[in-house]
């Protein structure tokens, strides 16, 4: 019996993919009065590795809130982030495989709610590169890539139209879990036929490791084939200065691109008279006399090449006539075409004087310009079509200066592959619990929803229950069997896409044990160092970090959320001489820890502030009051030391220790005509604060005292 064809990817890497876990919601109740508990769900839009994680918060009922403030606030900023709208943060991060990124702290306010999320670099199983659609050749190799990342063991298989691809198929497993064909497995097409359904082909690639099964999209592989032709080009008679239309039909794989001769010999392309569309179809307008002859039409593709049969191009013998009603030849078919494809309505017509050919929209909505082109004398074109281009176009050819028109009309239906607007989240749940997956997906035509369990189609079932057009699915009463990765993929004409999720049954949560040694030391007067043992050697797995929670008697907390790692963190920006607790929670997977037993620690006290100001008026040539304002908290201060220097001596007397309550001192006895220096500062147990210094002249009243004994003028000078 023929084994399957698998392989162990090797070697295993990490799945760079952010994931966002919501661990604990953190003092959830509302202030009083208040209407009870605020729900909330934290959530993460994942795609193919990005390095921006957008993360959004959805409260299930909303209190009063300013427009303008975040519903998301990050405490901590490691990282480039912008608020998109108050419930939606987005924030970038560099990718790596190791280490882990830290935690992040994310406030959701009015009420105040903390999480704590985890951004992890590994997750359970996801492709990084699906296989494509492609086109084969009769005896020529190709690849099918596939690239898986998660956590190893990873085994790679692949199926081939459903059915597991055996060893003996001839096709080969790459060590990068790619597929390599060494032929098409398909019989020959006999020649002229139509495809074959035999020349089409459908490969799945298929991951698995201990979380579950993942299967890719389905590649289509095809054989390149060219058809014989369905409808070659009719013979037809034009006036001279007419217009001919010729036209051929042929099917192929890829589809083929048509050319067009002219007596055997290929047409000129640049000639503006020649106007060749995309499906076949050749008009030569102002038709003459070098224009009689034979056309056929050669198609090509990379499997052959095909020469339609000759139509012939004659010359009417009648003469022109003179006056001729606008006639449209061709009018527009209708099409349906995938986005970003590029559509081409043909609208040719005739008559004597030449009509005006013009386009609009049934619905009278504007065409625009931008991509919008015209073809020869009246074809559109439309560049990079999307969903918005749909409707029915229709075309009128005009006869100058009258209102004889004539019209055609033609449906462009523009479909769009399936894009999910809402992707189903992995989630832990407890035996004999529900789980409910929820998957939105937005296309043209509307996507067929259809759930995977572990690679295998979902059917509804005792415990399965399929609801809204299967976008949800819920599992009632879980069991261990339940446990797998669901795929919800999405398929419409126009494409497919896939998005997984897995479901974790798990026992009852066993948080992790309390963390030990915690200890603090105040640094400075706003800086306190808190650190702590690690946990020992068979609780370091489940721990995923730490969260730090510090509050002073009657102040608010402040939490600070560091890595699994860390075992030390220094609180900044406190108040000094301020008595804080603080106290450690451990985090894991199934939640928080108990608080560890708190500890309390002062920051040291500052040293007083510099005072406002000192005067120092004059009395007398031997006297100065200098006096000072006391600082409106008075018990920062045991008291003041006071200085002098008569310049230009270097060094200052004193100090003089003052009382705290003292506000002025009074200085006898200094020189006459001299210039000193006053110098005040307060000090504390901490230390001297900034001095205040004031320069004081007694030359002037030296002066004035001289003055009334007849020796000078009277008068006083404080600098």
């Amino acid at each position: 019996m023929a084994q399957p064809l698998t392989l162990p990817l090797y070697p295993p890497r990490p799945l760079p993919i952010a994931r966002a876990w919501l661990k604990e919601a953190i003092n959830q109740s509302l202030p009083s009065p208040g209407p009870g508990p605020l729900p909330a769900s934290l959530s993460s839009n994942l795609s193919s590795p990005s390095s921006i994680l957008s993360l959004s918060c959805r409260a299930l009922s909303q209190p009063a809130l300013a427009p303008s403030s975040p519903l998301l606030h990050l405490q901590s900023k490691p990282y480039p982030h912008i608020h998109l709208a108050p419930s939606l943060l987005v924030l970038q991060f560099p990718m790596t495989p190791s280490p882990v990124p830290p935690f992040l702290l994310l406030q959701y306010l009015s009420p105040v709610m903390t999480f704590l999320v985890q951004l992890s670099g590994g997750s359970e199983l996801a492709f990084v590169q699906e296989p494509e659609d492609v086109v084969a050749l009769r005896e020529h190799p190709l690849l099918l890539r596939c690239q898986v990342q998660g956590e190893p063991p990873i085994t790679i298989s692949w199926q081939q139209d459903g059915m597991p691809l055996e060893n003996n198929s001839g096709a080969t497993l790459m060590p990068d879990g790619s597929l390599h064909l060494g032929g098409f497995p398909s019989r020959h097409a006999p020649q002229g036929s139509s495809l074959l359904p035999a020349s089409v082909h459908k490969y799945n690639c298929v991951a698995q490791n201990r979380y579950g099964r993942l299967v890719s999209r389905r590649a289509r592989v095809q054989l390149a084939s060219l058809s014989r032709f369905h409808h070659h080009p009719d013979s037809v008679v034009v006036e001279q200065g007419g217009v001919a239309r010729f036209q051929c039909l042929i099917r192929g794989v890829p589809e083929p691109t048509i050319s067009w001769e002219h007596n055997h010999t290929a047409l000129n392309p640049t000639n503006h008279r020649f106007t060749l569309l995309p499906a076949g179809i050749l008009q030569i307008t102002s038709v003459g006399q070098s224009d009689v002859g034979t056309y056929r039409c050669v198609a090509r593709n990379i499997a052959s090449t095909r020469y339609s049969q000759e139509a012939q191009l004659a010359l009417s013998v009648s003469p022109p006539r003179l006056l001729q009603e606008p006639e449209i030849l061709s009018g527009p078919q209708n099409l349906t075409l995938t986005v970003h494809q590029t559509a081409v309505l043909e609208c040719i017509a005739t008559g004597h004087p030449r009509p005006l050919v013009s386009w609009s929209r049934l619905d009278g909505r504007s065409i625009g310009v931008e991509g919008i082109q015209v073809l020869g004398t009246g074809n559109l074109m439309i560049s990079d079509v999307s969903v918005q281009h749909s409707g029915v176009y229709v075309c009128a050819a005009n006869r100058p200066g009258t209102r004889v028109r004539r019209t055609a009309q033609g449906v462009l239906l523009v479909q769009a592959p399936p894009e999910f607007v809402q992707w189903p989240q992995s989630v832990s749940k407890p035996p004999g619990s529900s789980a409910i997956f929820t998957c939105v997906a937005h296309g043209v035509p509307e996507p067929r929803l259809i759930w995977l369990k572990n690679g295998k189609v979902l059917s509804p079932g005792d415990n399965v229950k399929l609801t809204h057009n299967n976008s949800t699915l819920m599992l009632a009463g879980v069991t261990a069997e339940d446990e797998a990765i669901y795929q919800c993929v999405a398929e419409n004409s126009a494409g497919s896409n896939q998005a997984s999720a897995r479901l974790a049954v798990t026992g009852a949560p066993e948080p992790p044990p309390v963390p030990q040694g915690l200890q603090a030391s105040a640094l400075s007067t706003s800086t306190i160092r808190v650190s702590w043992e690690p946990p020992s050697t068979g609780d370091n797995p489940s721990i995923i970090g730490y969260v730090l929670h510090l509050q002073s008697e009657g102040g608010g907390e402040l939490q600070e959320a560091v890595s699994k790692g860390t075992f030390e963190h220094v609180f900044t920006n406190l108040d000094p001489a301020t008595t804080y607790s603080i106290r450690l929670r451990a985090y894991s997977a199934e939640g928080a820890s108990h608080d560890s037993p708190p500890v309390h620690i002062t920051t040291m006290g500052s040293v007083p502030t510099s005072l406002s100001s000192i005067t120092a008026p004059v009395l007398n040539a031997t006297s100065v009051q200098a006096s000072w304002d006391l600082p409106p908290h008075p018990g920062l201060i045991q008291g003041f030391k006071l200085f002098h220097r008569k310049l230009p001596a270097a060094h200052f007397e004193g100090p003089l220790l003052l009382a705290s309550s003292a506000s002025s001192f009074l200085y006898t006895d200094l020189e006459p005509a001299a210039l000193y220096e006053i110098k005040l500062q307060a000090f504390n147990g901490n230390g001297d604060g900034n001095s205040t210094a004031r320069f004081v002249s007694l030359q002037d009243a030296f002066t004035a005292d001289a003055g009334m004994w007849g020796l000078g003028k009277p008068g006083g000078a404080l600098l």
